[in-house]
């Protein structure tokens, strides 16, 4: 039996996949939503509050569960960046140039790009055709040992705070309601979970409860080891506004190994850029002796990641490595152990639905997740992504807690914040505007 569209239902986190959900939700005719979130929107600590994302498209192979998977919710992506007017606006296809340089990583790409199959692709093979795929005075480094791909279309960045804040607009228009309050815990009653309790002692109750909290799900909820926080580092650069009209409409670059920047935002002219790596953990013992990765809100990142960032820039464009970064933070994600996003209702709880695991590539998917969580809501998944998106705590028995998940760059190895004994200093900037 379908669910009624009168339940109350309360979506625990207000960032990219909480937001998403309620906006389909309220499409679908739901009346009675509420999302909870010590923050307004955007959230300074939400991986969706960034001035641009790399969006890729993709090709698949025909027969296989997990390509088709992959090929509906990049489709399902692609046509709201492309075609809903509350995404659309803020898509940039640019196209984008991708490249490694270490034999595993450029194995990696090639076998990901298939440029074989694929003529869109550009071969680039030295520094000379790096340079050519911009214009002249930007790519000015030497590209050591770079080899790449580079294709005009069909890929791009998102200017994903905008998008997020226009998401939340657009929910709240159609009736969506937001209380700003930090959640405790889950109210676990009766075998089931009945909403929350936040930390100044409300209690917030729904007939169903969707736990959107990114990171800090593993927090509120056991996941028997489904749930890896992580993060990854990111700086911003501050340009002239000469510098942000000859970057403009720029294609991404991306090397696998090393980082990744896209043309400066249009408001404060700021190039972000990031070092790319498997990413960092916040190890902290639990009583039992185990321990839990738990997310660790700042806006400054390890001396180590800065390091990285300006030798990425000596590569690429070292007119810019040693200018002083102007803003900088840890952007924290789930990872679920084979990266595959976790959305189900959980299965001891009744009442819970879960939009958990985006693994690090879940913020493309901001105009179509919300879909797929309140297909899960109303038991309507397609069989093969409720088969992959399913609670699935088997995979998680014995997991190592290392591993990179296919990702390089740095050490080549997860690192631990807890080790970290030196950040940047980089003064706060003004905060941003807030729904």
């Amino acid at each position: 039996m379908s669910p009624s569209k009168s339940q109350s239902i309360l979506i625990v986190g207000a960032g990219t996949w909480g937001n998403s959900t309620a906006l389909h939700l309220m499409r679908r005719g739901y009346t009675d939503i509420t999302l909870v979130d010590p923050y307004l929107v955007p959230s300074p600590i939400s991986a969706g509050n960034d001035v641009n994302k790399i969006v890729e498209q993709g090709l698949f192979s025909e027969g296989d569960d997990e390509a088709f998977v992959a090929k509906t919710v990049l489709d399902a992506a692609n046509k709201g960046w492309t075609s809903d007017p509350v995404f659309s606006p803020y898509y940039h296809d640019t196209g984008y140039i991708v490249a490694a340089s270490s034999k595993d990583g450029l194995k990696q790409l090639f076998d990901r790009e298939r440029p074989d199959i694929n003529p869109e692709f550009v071969r680039l093979e030295d520094a000379e055709s790096f340079r050519k795929t911009m214009p002249e005075g930007i790519l000015t480094g030497d590209f050591p040992e770079w080899k790449g791909l580079y294709k005009s279309t069909g890929a791009g960045w998102v200017h994903a705070r905008k998008a997020l804040v226009s998401c939340a607009t657009e929910a709240k228009k159609l009736g969506a309601k937001y209380v700003l309050a930090e959640v405790k815990a889950l109210i676990f009653e009766d075998g089931d979970v009945k909403g929350v309790q936040t930390k100044d002692a409300q209690e917030l109750r729904a007939d169903t409860t969707i736990l959107c909290a990114g990171a800090n799900s593993d927090q509120l909820l056991d996941f028997k080891g489904q749930l890896r926080p992580t993060a990854w580092t990111l700086a911003h650069i501050q340009m002239t506004p000469d510098e942000t009209k000859l970057f403009k409409n720029l294609p991404v670059l991306f090397h696998i190994e090393k980082g990744f920047f896209m043309e400066p935002d249009e408001d404060k002219q700021q190039l972000k850029m990031c070092d790319e790596h498997p990413g960092y953990c916040n190890w902290v013992k639990k009583p039992d002796g185990s321990r839990v990765s738990v997310p660790l809100a700042k806006h400054q990142i390890p001396i180590e990641a800065e390091r990285r960032c300006r030798e990425f820039l000596r590569e690429t464009m070292p007119q810019l490595a040693e200018r002083e970064f102007c803003f900088a933070r840890l952007c924290w994600c789930a990872d679920t152990p084979n990266r595959a996003f976790l959305i189900d209702r959980h299965p001891e709880y009744p009442s819970l639905v879960l939009g958990c695991g985006g693994s690090g590539h879940g913020y493309k998917d901001i105009p179509s997740i919300g879909g797929f969580i309140v297909d899960a809501l109303e038991g309507n998944l397609e069989p093969r992504l409720k088969q992959s998106f399913r609670w699935r705590p088997e995979t998680a028995v014995n997991r190592d807690w290392e591993d990179t998940q296919g990702r390089f760059g740095g050490p080549n190895t997860i690192m631990d914040l807890q080790d970290v004994t030196t950040w940047t200093n980089i003064p706060p900037e003004t905060s941003a505007s807030k729904l």
